[in-house]
């Protein structure tokens, strides 16, 4: 990839919200009307595994009836001229599905479960989690996703990338989760940066974004065309 300019995308919620997955939370607090912190903590799991598997499992299922949308199918575009990384907080896998090479989920995949005992001993899983499910050391399962009060095990990769980016593009995020909101800080201060969010107005002046103000299907395939037939 000598000479090729590195691209570091960071996309949020809105990225995937026009292929039906449904946003983190709604105005009310709730999660698909579940309290977060019953479903998204390890206090929540430990209280109640069946509980919080079942909540995934949903989420899982769900998620196997979705598609990749048109912002999702651009990105892999830009493969052709740059280096691209994204980094995304969210735990599909449409980004793959599209067939965009080099992701890192901040995160978590829901489409992975991990063993209660080792954070490494991770395996692929489509069906539901049940309750005598084992992983290969006997434990049980959880699903393999971040939860609030728990580490970000990949979030010293992901500052890493965002070092080295020349270009650097946030989609369908409101900037305010973290710590993957912090990453913008690790932005060179000359590199571009693109913010495409139908409230971008409201959110990229602090950081002295190139607004975008559209969902990820009008605004992606926008950005893609300006980076693709031009010099940047």
């Amino acid at each position: 990839m000598l000479g090729k300019k590195k691209i570091v995308i960071l996309t949020g919620a809105g990225m995937s919200a026009e292929s039906g997955i449904s946003t983190f939370r709604d105005s009310n607090g709730l999660w698909e009307n579940h309290d977060i912190y019953e479903v998204a903590t390890p206090e929540g799991f430990q209280r109640n595994p069946l509980l919080v598997n079942g909540f995934y499992n949903e989420r899982r299922k769900q998620l196997l009836e979705c598609q990749p949308n048109l912002g999702h199918l651009s990105l892999t575009q830009l493969e052709e001229k740059y280096e691209v990384h994204i980094i995304t907080q969210n735990v599909d896998d449409l980004h793959e599905r599209a067939g965009s090479n080099n992701i890192i989920h901040l995160h978590g995949e829901l489409r992975k479960v991990r063993s209660v005992h080792n954070p490494n001993l991770i395996m692929d899983w489509d069906k539901d989690i049940l309750p005598n499910d084992k992983a290969s050391d006997g434990h049980s399962l959880r699903p393999h996703i971040v939860w609030f009060g728990e580490e970000v095990p990949l979030l010293e990769d992901a500052i890493s990338i965002t070092e080295r980016a020349d270009i650097f593009i946030v989609i369908g995020t409101s900037l305010q989760v973290y710590p993957a909101a912090s990453l913008i800080d690790f932005v060179g201060f000359d590199v571009p940066k693109y913010l495409i969010d139908p409230h971008a107005e409201t959110m990229g002046a602090k950081f002295s974004f190139n607004i975008i103000p559209h969902k990820a299907t009008i605004g992606v395939p926008m950005l893609i065309k300006e980076l693709m037939d031009g010099t940047k």
